[in-house]
């Protein structure tokens, strides 16, 4: 028995004044109990470290240790309490787990390494026979932890956008490293104080060095960094301005439709997709369907043609062209006269500066666009969130790159 007390007190990772008291095997119940006891006489405060005289123990508390073969391992112990001169009474921290965790660092460690790769939490959670609540904690102190050792970098580009929280319109303010591609927080609603708050985890370091951000028309987006990021410059994104062209589009063809219905006339119904699409991007079949359609001289197809026409905008090289390119673009919009066109194109020129200076930095929010899709995988993995902090939890577990190890 001394030689396995040994054993475990080397397995474990103990100091010299911790010892393995007893050691007790439940065959029935697969779990294998260690007892630990404090030896020494002296206790380092938590809160200062100085070193103070041993006051008492605390009740008898239990952590979770890595399987023992298929048996699940506990240690037992009462933890020292220091006589600290300058913090009075404090508990001492145990080496084996972090503050109020009921698990050790070394099993926290390998839960981490299977939850980054597990297809579901309900996954994990059944390998290593815990509850969700359980598992949320786990991920919780990784990501604190995370978060406080992320370095004090310059970030160059950063991009802000929105994503769906709850139904309805309930969202989260989510702020982004375009070159490194990930979450730097996630930050509840999509008001000017929620990209604020967001926007205030940089500190004015990394604030003086962001040149440009990439987000969408939203005013309370563009006015959080005005104010908080003196030098950096709004490039309203490109994905949004097709996006605002294909719902133009859109509207052109559910109008034109209804009308051709009217009639007695289908071929526009079904097609929403088709005009959606870019001719290089459609199968053949498509292709044919299309040019059938667009032969049909539609108001749909004119729409469209102007749709794919301002493509060329950003593929000019300079804001010069790109503003002589969309005077001209402007003036066939207003010659066809489709109103959904001509509003998207007001709402252009209403912001047609931060536009152009894409061509200052050539960002988009690509990047953004693909952690969006992550973060969709993470939520319909968990089949949504009730809570607003566990949403924040699992995005930034997942898509903020943090190094989340721990160290002993």
């Amino acid at each position: 028995m001394q030689s396995l007390s040994h054993h475990y007190h080397q397995l474990i990772g103990l100091p010299s004044n911790w010892k393995v008291e007893k050691i007790n095997l439940s065959m029935t119940g697969k779990q294998i109990e260690i007892r630990l006891v404090y030896e020494g006489k002296q206790v380092d405060c938590p809160v200062c470290g100085q070193v103070g005289n041993l006051y008492d123990h605390t009740a008898e508390q239990r952590w979770r240790h890595l399987d023992t073969m298929q048996f699940e391992t506990i240690l037992v112990a009462r933890l020292p309490r220091c006589q600290c001169k300058e913090h009075g009474i404090k508990t001492a921290q145990p080496p084996w787990a972090a503050r109020h965790s009921r698990f050790t660092l070394l099993f926290e460690s390998f839960a981490i390494e299977l939850l980054q790769h597990c297809a579901s939490i309900k996954a994990a959670a059944q390998m290593l026979r815990l509850d969700w609540h359980a598992l949320n904690q786990i991920m919780k102190r990784a990501v604190e932890r995370g978060l406080k050792r992320r370095e004090n970098d310059e970030m160059t580009y950063l991009g802000i956008d929105e994503k769906s929280f709850k139904s309805g319109h309930h969202y989260v303010t989510a702020l982004n490293d375009l070159e490194q591609g990930r979450v730097l927080e996630v930050v509840e609603h999509r008001t000017t104080d929620a990209a604020k708050e967001a926007l205030e985890t940089l500190n004015q370091k990394q604030k003086e060095s962001v040149k440009a951000v990439a987000m969408d028309m939203w005013k309370p987006f563009a006015s959080a960094v005005q104010e908080l990021l003196p030098n950096a410059d709004l490039v309203h994104d490109r994905f949004h301005v097709s996006k605002y062209l294909n719902e133009a589009v859109d509207a052109v063809r559910r109008k034109e439709s209804r009308e051709l219905d009217e009639s007695g006339d289908k071929r526009l119904v079904g097609s929403k997709y088709l005009w959606l699409r870019n001719p290089e991007r459609m199968r053949q079949e498509q292709q044919e369907e299309w040019r059938e359609l667009m032969a049909g001289e539609f108001k749909t197809g004119q729409a469209w043609a102007l749709k794919n026409m301002f493509r060329v905008f950003w593929q000019l090289g300079c804001a010069d062209a790109a503003s002589f390119f969309f005077e001209y673009w402007s003036k066939r919009v207003d010659a066809v006269g489709l109103s959904p066109l001509i509003k998207v194109k007001e709402l252009l020129q209403r912001h047609f500066d931060n536009i152009l200076t894409y061509f200052k930095h050539a960002i988009t929010n690509a990047v953004s666009e693909g952690l969006n899709s992550k973060i969709q995988i993470v939520k319909a993995s968990a089949r949504g969130f009730h809570r607003f902090e566990s949403y924040r939890t699992r995005i930034l577990f997942y898509c903020g790159k943090l190094n989340m190890a721990i160290e002993r």
